[in-house]
């Protein structure tokens, strides 16, 4: 077994299209199988592998994942082609977060840019390092020490 082949993140710029079908293909699937597995029509399948739409629905979304084994947010990455680390670093907002409680919901959604409670835009990595912020279980850096809140003003 070669890791590289067998390897279900999506690599840095691989389309939807080809992110599916490289998954597709591992699993010596067919298009009409994996729709089954999935739970949605084949000519979903067909269009996302034929790079007619990078645009799926929840149902989609969902069933692909479950079918491919994969979670949801590899999807997003692919089809919005953006770097996975995107998708793992946790994103919070300076000013409502509570240290070592867990980021709201609507924080970590991969379009989340600002806090829906205060409008203050989110944070994923720290302000004095630029380093990814992996875990919000303290309120300061691991690498800086840096404090992740806002300085009160």
């Amino acid at each position: 077994m070669v890791v590289a082949e067998q390897d279900p993140l999506p690599k840095g710029d691989e389309a939807l299209a080809d992110y599916v079908h490289r998954l597709r293909t591992q699993q010596n699937l067919t298009q009409k199988e994996l729709s089954l597995k999935a739970q949605i029509h084949i000519q979903t399948i067909r269009k996302i592998e034929g790079g007619q739409t990078n645009r799926l629905n929840q149902k989609a979304k969902s069933g692909l994942a479950s079918a491919l084994g994969i979670p949801p947010d590899y999807l997003d990455a692919a089809a919005k082609k953006v770097p996975l680390e995107t998708i793992t670093t946790f994103k919070f907002c300076p000013q409502c977060w509570t240290p070592g409680t867990t980021p709201d919901q609507m924080w970590t959604d991969l379009r989340s840019k600002y806090c829906f409670a205060c409008g203050t835009g989110l944070r994923s990595r720290c302000i004095s390092c630029n380093e990814p912020i992996m875990s919000l279980k303290f309120k300061f850096c691991p690498y800086c020490g840096a404090n992740y809140k806002l300085s009160s003003n």
